[in-house]
């Protein structure tokens, strides 16, 4: 009946370098960009309950669950060659 409107693609969270870690979500990488991590390496040393901390200030309406991507990315960035089993968001409960 009405047209539907097409969803907004953030080109910008989807064509970045975090993209490259595997299974991370296009939001997550937003929430990461919103907060000045824009590349891999900047997640080095990072604590993931901080991060989410200052996600949650940018934006209150981040869900809670958003953690575990934060989570697998700093260990994605921390380590040479990471654990295939470790890089699936439901292994960062």
């Amino acid at each position: 009946m009405f047209p539907q409107k097409k969803k907004k693609v953030d080109y910008e969270a989807l064509n970045s370098s975090l993209m490259r870690i595997p299974r991370m979500e296009v939001a997550a990488a937003r929430s990461l960009i919103d907060i000045g991590i824009r590349e891999i390496y900047d997640l080095q040393g990072r604590s993931p309950e901080v991060l989410m901390e200052d996600a949650k200030k940018k934006n209150p309406e981040i869900p809670q669950d958003r953690i575990r991507y934060f989570r697998m990315a700093v260990y994605f960035a921390e380590t040479d060659v990471p654990d295939a089993s470790k890089l699936h968001p439901a292994e960062w409960n």
